[in-house]
């Protein structure tokens, strides 16, 4: 009996060691795998929106797209840019086909023909404002434009005969005169916008109203036979086309979107 006792004594601890070494892993095990868990959640949930695909995702993409158009200042086509949401750039030329009218004008008591011509063109550049975000249907638009061809003319030829103190003349004893104005060179644009820059989807219109403030316009006056001296009158001339300065713009405008 004694010795059953002191084998049970000395046996005691090596059976607690035991009992130790299987369930240390058991405790320790469960504890160590949740502890990246708990400390992982929270970091990620603040540092989640800040990441390379969402700044990409979060760029403006700089809509591209061109347009063709027609009113006042002739035909042009027009690439338009986005710089900013609020803010394009476009870029682009007008053009009116040379025009010729004849016998247009009535000169009583004067037997004549006469000839009106005109012709012009343009390059541009505009830049178009949206001044409420909430409202893209309404842009401000300010630029300026290069007019290389601002010309018309007025030619008239004397056709019937004429006595001036007992003499006649002819018309070719009279000669022609040439009337010509230009007004080339750069011209400031403002004015408005109708409708949104740039299509939702592949293609929509827009309205330009504005005008251009031209140079000062330049008068020639070339004359033959008897009317070669009205060159003289130039100065008059220029005087009295001073104020006709304002080109105004209405121009429908259909766009394409490239980008």
């Amino acid at each position: 009996m004694k010795k059953c006792l002191l084998l049970l004594l000395f046996a005691s601890p090596l059976l607690a060691g035991a009992i130790t070494l299987t369930d240390t892993p058991k405790v320790a095990k469960p504890a160590m795998s949740k502890k990246p868990v708990m400390l992982k959640s929270p970091v990620a949930a603040q540092s989640a929106p800040v990441t390379k695909q969402n700044v990409v995702t979060n760029a403006y993409s700089h809509p591209l797209s061109f347009q063709l158009e027609g009113g006042t200042q002739g035909a042009g086509l027009d690439f338009r840019y986005g710089i900013v949401p609020q803010l394009s750039l476009r870029l682009g030329g007008s053009f009116v086909p040379s025009y010729t009218g004849n016998n247009l004008v009535d000169l009583p008591g004067f037997a004549s023909t006469n000839q009106i011509t005109l012709s012009y063109y343009n390059i541009h550049l505009l830049a178009d404002f949206v001044p409420f975000k909430g409202f893209r249907s309404l842009r401000l638009v300010g630029g300026a434009g290069y007019l290389g061809k601002a010309d018309g003319g007025f030619n008239v030829v004397p056709t019937g005969s004429y006595t001036y103190n007992g003499i006649t003349v002819t018309g070719n004893d009279i000669g022609t005169l040439n009337m010509a104005v230009s007004w080339k060179g750069v011209a400031p644009y403002f004015g408005i916008g109708l409708f949104r820059s740039f299509p939702h989807h592949l293609f929509n219109f827009n309205l330009d109203l504005g005008t251009y403030y031209l140079t000062a316009p330049k008068t020639t006056i070339i004359g033959t036979g008897l009317l070669a001296d009205n060159y003289q009158l130039e100065p008059q001339f220029d005087q009295n086309l001073k104020d006709y300065r304002w080109l105004p713009v209405l121009q429908l405008n259909f766009n394409f979107k490239l980008k």
